[in-house]
């Protein structure tokens, strides 16, 4: 006699209640052919029906959560539904995202050259850390912040509408990795450096290293009112030259503090043409790099004291007043860490190091109780004070070779990455027992738990973001996809369910929330809202409105679009006038969206129901260019188009 589970997975005879049987009404669906039949035919195990049923979600039914996960080289930032593992969208951040018009029209350039540094527009970046917006250490969907290692900048983007609605970048630094992390009630998001220079952007040769060149943590103060960071009320802390990493934002009992990661204590800067180690081998000679310790809203007082100096345009803790203040403070962590996780309740600090075998688990309040003693076990060249590594410490699991990333779940287990095994240890964080591991394919970087590293974490699914794909799908050429790969932690054992190939860009790092926590709008209302601002834009246009008018900055174009028709669908300017097109979707219907260009002017724009955008061009070669709705809306689609015309001087 079969269970449930099994009646469904194998196709077990039994009564549905109305006297057929359940593989019947299967088999006539199928063809005739029973589940069994058909698990022959595929080559399916029963694990593998198993996996399917945990995943399958039927056409018209959501999914319980949603990931986050960045988009690598692609700058943009990628949303998919759990457990289905659809993609969903992608989110155009940091770079140019032509479906959505976004980097074609005035609103969405202008938050692109946001991002500028130097002067220099940027058109690709390298996104990795997306963290949601927390209230009192929880996920409460309102935002996410990302960041661009290559071009350091922090982006934030609105989950009422899934859009980008700013882009900071502070030119203090050069590159960074440990963003973006956010405090408790997202009072700051969290960017330090990785790649040490001098700061401000000015120059010293490498052969200064020790005494030029420095890292930073910057806190983005965040008006959540708003929607905005605040640059002016932004700060930063000067950090010795090591490699900062990975960061995380302390709760409950660690509310607070942060801890960063770091690499190369060694201060190693390569030269492998130059008499010196190459880079690789000269910052992995030390057994130990240093955790960061930093209690920032100690620090918060001695930026409001006026104890900064101001480079690049930003206040800035020097690195003698934060150690005289007591601001930083280091802990030696197993090398080449790349992860430092704080558990649910903040009482633990857990860190892998790449090149170790285990999860080091420090003490919250060991490291405040060795604070408060005095009690160091050195300093470091900078001065800085450096605890007692065992002494910080509550105890170490062994989990296997190169521990990177740790998420939890709701039942006191901690699950870690490890990349050169390329398996998923789970173990438990109350007696640092390994329970499980589970393979992967290949080359596991981060996981995401569902809401994995919030002060209620869920369980149930876990994500494992793996780097190499081989073998796993249909051959594209030499460039592969990464895998995604769903797991089911419910069980004592793992269960892989799913592989989800990414072929965009090269995701890092994700989060993962409860779909009910999101209020996304289904339209913009009233119509004629602009996206960045969620405000009624100022040349947003009303039906019967329409109008074409010549002003001394050129040709104002005021448009709408409603199915099936732009208004006016015929425009006239002249050579060499500059046009203003100021388009509204007078639509009021969810999913009615349009979509708008005119031929060889590299114009598009996304004009989804209710939103009104604004574009600026010059018409600089006289012809007829069609003009024309990019987005399937109506049966007369094709018909919703019109003329540009643009007559010799």
């Amino acid at each position: 006699m079969c269970g449930a589970a099994m009646l469904l997975a194998l196709g077990c005879n039994g009564s549905n209640g109305g006297g057929a049987s359940a593989t019947g009404s299967a088999s006539a669906s199928l063809g005739g052919s029973g589940l069994r039949d058909m698990m022959e035919k595929r080559g399916l195990s029963e694990a593998d029906v198993v996996a399917a049923l945990k995943t399958y979600t039927p056409t018209g039914k959501h999914d319980e959560y949603y990931l986050f996960a960045s988009g690598g080289h692609g700058g943009n930032l990628i949303v998919m539904g759990v457990p289905s593992m659809r993609i969903l969208k992608y989110i155009g951040v940091f770079t140019p995202e032509p479906w959505q018009g976004y980097g074609y029209g005035d609103q969405t350039n202008a938050l692109l050259k946001q991002g500028s540094r130097d002067g220099k527009m940027l058109t690709w970046g390298d996104m990795h850390h997306p963290a949601l917006s927390e209230t009192k250490g929880d996920y409460d969907g309102e935002y996410i912040f990302v960041n661009d290692k290559a071009n350091p900048r922090i982006a934030v983007v609105s989950l009422k509408d899934f859009a980008t609605t700013q882009i900071v970048a502070s030119e203090l630094i050069e590159s960074e990795h440990g963003a973006t992390f956010v405090t408790p009630d997202t009072e700051y998001v969290i960017e330090t450096s990785q790649y040490p220079t001098p700061l401000g952007g000015r120059f010293a040769d490498v052969k200064q290293f020790n005494d030029e060149y420095r890292g930073a943590v910057i806190f983005w103060k965040f008006d959540r009112a708003k929607g905005r960071l605040v640059p002016e009320e932004s700060w930063a802390m000067e950090l010795p030259p090591y490699m900062q990493d990975l960061a995380d934002a302390g709760k409950l009992a660690s509310d607070g503090y942060i801890f960063i990661n770091s690499i190369n204590t060694e201060r190693a800067y390569g030269g492998n043409m130059e008499g010196n180690p190459p880079l690789e081998s000269g910052v992995s000679q030390n057994d130990m790099d240093y955790l960061h310790v930093i209690p920032w809203r100690k620090a918060e007082a001695v930026v409001k004291a006026g104890k900064t100096e101001t480079i690049a345009g930003m206040r800035v803790i020097p690195l003698e007043t934060a150690v005289a203040e007591g601001l930083l403070y280091f802990v030696p962590e197993p090398k080449s860490p790349h992860g430092v996780d704080v558990s649910p309740d903040g009482q633990d600090i857990i860190v892998g190091g790449k090149l170790d075998t285990h999860a080091t688990v420090f003490s919250i309040e060991k490291i405040k109780a060795l604070i408060s003693a005095g009690t160091v076990a050195g300093k470091d060249p900078y001065g800085v004070p450096i605890l007692p590594f065992q002494e910080a410490i509550r105890g170490q699991c062994e989990i296997g070779l190169g521990p990177l990333h740790t998420q939890f779940d709701n039942e006191g287990y901690a699950y870690t990455s490890v990349f050169i095994e390329s398996k998923v240890a789970k173990w438990s964080l109350k007696d640092l027992k390994l329970v499980d591991k589970l393979p992967t394919h290949y080359n596991i970087g981060h996981l995401a738990a569902a809401e994995g590293d919030t002060v209620s974490p869920d369980g149930k699914f876990l994500v494992a973001m793996n780097k190499w794909a081989i073998d796993r799908f249909a051959p594209v050429g030499p460039l592969l996809p990464q895998n995604f790969q769903l797991v089911d932690t419910t069980g004592q054992k793992m269960q892989l369910l799913y592989d989800s190939p990414i072929p965009l860009g090269e995701p890092h790092y994700a989060q993962m929330i409860k779909a009910d926590k999101i209020k996304a709008v289904d339209i913009y209302k009233p119509a004629g809202i602009n996206a960045l601002t969620h405000q009624k834009d100022e040349h947003a246009v009303e039906g019967g409105k329409e109008r074409v008018v010549r002003a001394a900055d050129g040709v104002h174009v005021y448009m709408t679009a409603v199915r099936s028709h732009f208004t006016p669908d015929i425009v006239r300017v002249k050579e060499g006038d500059t046009v203003h097109l100021h388009i509204t979707n007078i639509e009021q219907a969810k999913d009615a969206t349009h979509g708008f260009t005119i031929a060889s002017q590299n114009i598009h724009l996304s004009l989804e129901p209710g939103k009104h955008a604004n574009v600026t061009f010059v018409a600089d070669r006289p012809g007829v260019y069609p003009m024309y709705c990019t987005e399937f809306c109506s049966a007369l689609h094709l018909e919703m188009a019109g003329y540009f015309l643009v007559e010799p001087k």
